[in-house]
């Protein structure tokens, strides 16, 4: 009795997500450059969750070529995510409009109230990410459909504030919208956290890097295994007139040897060869390159190994859908103690 009470509660709790993103449980897979392609989006959604295609520096033809793949894997939603300060991003909506994305994640910088309502007028539902209260509220006006609020526990790029202190900050005053959670989420337990909170539900990436259906190269998720929380960390800054956005990965020579980018770039950019936006490209394109070696060359010491800190919580190369699995079981053995405590 406690198991079928716990199972309507949950899917209470995220009926908002689901009803939302137009599947079984509101577990968005987070969009990793490279990791998330057709393969584990495809199994994301099949297994009940929203699998998410991240664009990252695709272009136009390449994104058209891995939704139309991803498509014919599934019948299932999906959605795309869309890098904001992407040169060709027209093109890329158009792509998405074209193909009949249901669902559009624009991430990487604050979207124009044009390219929002274009892709509304388009059919498509649009998500964005608010690193702030603030943030989030300019969202809602300009017309956004729901939020994810991601803090600084992911993996990549990230901001400064916990996800934690973003969920009190943002969740009880947002109620116009759905909101996912994001950033070092990685059991059930905290998935019912953040829905009690007033979360429609969460989005995990970290969690399916050594999915079964995942192309991460074996060197890459063997990485994941054997790290701990402590071993995801966040890159420094070196120049105070260069500013770059943090990203968070596991030390190796990658992060290392970023400090000497960072300053080659910085040294080019106050000689006056770089403009701050050439020399932050610059520093994105490192980052890009790096990223590639260690997916998909399986580079582990020289690339990019980005790991949000629930990395400790990946144990094994396992199926998606038995990911999403365990996820939902602790979420509903989570739900059944605390009635069990509530009852007694």
């Amino acid at each position: 009795m406690a198991g079928h009470s716990a199972q309507t509660r949950l899917d209470r709790l995220w009926s908002r997500g689901t009803e939302f993103l137009g599947c079984r449980y509101a577990l968005m897979g987070g969009a990793m450059s490279w990791v998330s392609e057709q393969h584990l989006v495809s199994a994301i959604s099949n297994a009940g969750g929203f699998g998410v295609i991240a664009c990252g520096s695709l272009q136009a033809d390449a994104l058209d070529r891995e939704i139309a793949a991803t498509q014919a894997l599934t019948d299932k939603p999906f959605g795309v995510n869309l890098i904001v300060m992407h040169p060709d991003l027209e093109a890329l909506a158009t792509v998405c409009l074209e193909r009949k994305v249901g669902h559009v994640v624009l991430a990487g910088g604050m979207p124009t109230a044009g390219l929002i309502r274009r892709l509304k007028d388009g059919g498509a539902k649009v998500v964005s990410f608010a690193p702030s209260l603030g943030i989030a509220k300019r969202l809602i006006r300009n017309g956004v459909d729901a939020l994810v609020i991601e803090g600084a526990e992911a993996g990549g790029h990230i901001g400064p504030v916990s996800t934690s202190v973003l969920a009190q900050e943002i969740l009880p005053a947002v109620r116009e919208v759905p909101v996912f959670v994001a950033g070092g989420v990685g059991r059930g337990e905290a998935v019912v956290t953040y829905l009690e909170m007033g979360a429609s539900g969460c989005q995990l990436g970290t969690r399916f890097v050594c999915a079964t259906e995942s192309i991460a190269h074996p060197a890459f998720k063997k990485a994941f295994v054997r790290a701990s929380a402590r071993d995801a960390i966040v890159s420094i800054q070196v120049d105070p007139d260069l500013p770059v956005i943090p990203v968070r990965a596991l030390a190796n020579g990658g992060t290392r040897r970023f400090v000497e980018v960072q300053r080659q770039i910085a040294e080019r950019y106050r000689r006056g060869e770089l403009s701050q936006e050439q020399a932050q490209l610059e520093v994105e394109l490192f980052w890009a390159g790096a990223l590639r070696r260690a997916v998909i060359d399986g580079d582990v010491e020289g690339g990019s190994l980005m790991a949000g800190q629930s990395v400790g919580m990946v144990s094994r190369e396992q199926p998606t859908a038995e990911i999403i699995e365990e996820l939902v079981a602790q979420a509903l053995a989570a739900l059944a103690a605390r009635e069990l405590r509530e009852a007694g």
